[in-house]
């Protein structure tokens, strides 16, 4: 027995002198080339907690990879029950390796809670710090050198798939994965005023090894867009400047060169940033250059999250005002932005610090390729087109009524905290409802499914008989945005676009021509109007004079016999 002890003992003691007294982390160890892998950022945060009391890691639900998801929390008054405590204070959320081959934000953050509990750095008085050390578990454990194809180190990362090769950050909406429920849980459990996610780009060459990609100021609206545009984000460029730390706004180009100019990129609720904002949390992306050194990028990520502290803490009540009144603003506007547009009439002026960048031979395909030449920097005027304008608007409704057979629906409403009461009775309501018109569908599979888009529809006012057990989800609640932009079929990133209706478009009940021939010249012969539009559809359109199965259809189609469910949307509006 004492020899069996000793044998289960022996590892564990092991894997705890790894870690060093004063928790020197593997990228410091290794002067900059390495990362860590998942089992010793789990350990160093167990320790650092375990050390540390103004540290907890907790475990909060699963992940595709079968491993649990994680959250470490860093509160100078040593609280961490999130439901009671410390209400008056800022929080930020950090999100790490949701690309593990991006690890640069994984050591960044390590060495942050290490120097924040050390009190290396001026520790925030007003904020509570919590991070997801590394979201994507499965891609983090499936380590390689290679596939980063681009990247300038470290030697050894992850992968970009996850345990079951779906790109976590297009899962924000769609929640096909355990590591996207379990992140919307531990979401609506802290309650962020600020998102950070940490990335690195692929793209252009420039000098920057920093950039950065904030909420779109124009989407995120009111007080909390003008916020991000004018305050918070020059603050952060000034912060990082005065420590010899350039930054720019993401390069948002491909096999171009960026003093063409180039547009913000606009962040949809299917990325991590588009999520968090449909709660009127404010987002931002973190992209370093991934043809810089892996220590610049790392010491990069590193100040700017720093940075964005400093202003966090001081800007806590401001924030906090902010974000308390959002959802009131939003019910109060008759109309809600789905879609949005560049505003050519408006943009910024960038003095941009770029390589020079020409079009040359290819000794490889026999074409022109892109050369960029580092011994000529520059900085040049840049336009960037950050200003948009609504594409697409709706009214918004004063209530969302949907049958509870939708229960794929419901369970993510659900999750994300959405306020709803189901009928207790019977009823029959006096709703707007929609017809699906037309849509497009990719061609090719996009994280699971086939995406739809440019989706148009038909509205009506109909009495709708509703069964007890339906829902009733009023938008007088702080999950409008969540609830407009997943319900509203219009939108880029609503459920229906991602295929969560798409069985009301298959029509289910047909018929045998032979049969209908009969019933057909009946309906004809017994309604005028109906004949009238039949024949001029006959003499308007020749591909349909020539298809006789069309006309067969098109006379089924405007009868009672069509069913009633094809393309009707089954989610109905109670307009104000």
């Amino acid at each position: 027995m004492k020899l069996l002890l000793i044998i289960l003992i022996f590892p564990f003691t092991q894997a705890n002198s790894e870690i060093p007294d004063d928790f020197t982390t593997v990228f410091e160890q290794s002067k900059g080339t390495e990362t860590a892998t998942y089992n010793q950022v789990i350990e160093y945060y167990k320790k650092l907690a375990e050390k540390y009391p103004q540290i907890t890691i907790q475990s909060k639900g699963m992940t595709d990879s079968g491993k649990p998801l994680h959250i470490v929390t860093y509160n100078k008054d040593e609280k961490f029950n999130f439901s009671d405590t410390d209400r008056n204070k800022s929080r930020l959320l950090i999100n790490n390796g949701i690309h593990p081959g991006e690890s640069d934000g994984i050591d960044a953050t390590m060495m942050l809670f290490r120097d924040l509990a050390t009190e290396k750095i001026t520790t925030p008085k007003n904020t509570i710090i919590v991070t997801i050390p590394i979201y994507n578990i499965g891609g983090s454990l499936n380590r390689n050198s290679t596939s980063r194809t681009n990247q300038n180190g470290p030697k050894e990362y992850g992968f970009r798939g996850n345990a079951r090769n779906y790109d976590l950050n297009r899962d924000f909406i769609k929640n096909d994965t355990e590591n996207a429920k379990t992140f919307a849980k531990i979401f609506h459990l802290v309650k962020p005023d600020v998102f950070i996610d940490n990335h690195v780009s692929n793209g252009a060459d420039y000098q920057y090894v920093l950039t950065h990609l904030f909420t779109q100021h124009n989407k995120m609206g009111g007080d909390l867009g003008e916020y991000i545009n004018q305050s918070m984000r020059p603050n952060l460029e000034k912060k990082l400047e005065k420590k010899n730390w350039d930054i720019t706004p993401y390069v948002n180009v491909f096999n171009s060169v960026p003093e063409k100019g180039f547009k913000q990129f606009m962040d949809y609720p299917r990325y991590s940033t588009g999520y968090t904002t449909l709660f009127n949390t404010i987002g931002m992306m973190v992209e370093t250059h991934m043809l810089k050194p892996y220590k610049q990028r790392v010491e990069g990520t590193y100040e700017l999250m720093a940075s964005m502290i400093e202003i966090i803490d001081k800007d806590s009540d401001r924030i906090k005002k902010m974000r308390s009144n959002s959802h009131t603003k939003i019910y109060s506007q008759e109309k809600y932005t789905l879609n949005w547009e560049v505003d050519t009439d408006k943009d910024s002026l960038l003095n941009f610090k770029g390589y020079e960048g020409n079009m040359i031979d290819s000794k490889v395909t026999n074409a022109q390729r892109l050369k960029y030449d580092r011994t000529k920097p520059f900085t040049k005027p840049t336009k960037y087109q950050n200003y948009f304008k609504p594409a697409v608007q709706i009214t918004i409704p004063k209530a969302y009524v949907i049958p509870e057979g939708w229960h794929n629906v419901i369970d993510l409403l659900q999750l994300n905290n959405v306020k709803m009461k189901q009928l207790d009775s019977d009823r029959i309501y006096n709703v707007e409802s929609y017809e699906i018109i037309e849509f497009d569908t990719r061609q090719s599979p996009y994280e699971g499914h086939y995406l739809h888009s440019k989706t148009q529809i038909k509205t009506s006012q109909i009495k709708q008989a509703f069964k007890q057990g339906d829902y009733l989800i009023n938008t007088n609640q702080p999950a409008i945005r969540y609830l407009i932009e997943t319900l509203e079929p219009q939108g880029p990133d609503s459920f229906f676009n991602w295929n969560f209706f798409d069985t009301i478009l298959q029509q289910k009940e047909g018929f045998s021509p032979y049969v209908f021939e009969e019933i057909a010249e009946g309906l004809l012969n017994s309604n005028p109007k109906l004949m009238d539009e039949f024949n001029q559809k006959l003499e308007n359109d020749s591909e349909f004079k020539e298809n006789w199965y069309a006309q067969l259809s098109w006379i089924h189609k405007n009868s009672e016999y069509y069913e009633k469910a094809h393309k009707k949307y089954p989610v109905y509006r109670i307009l104000k």
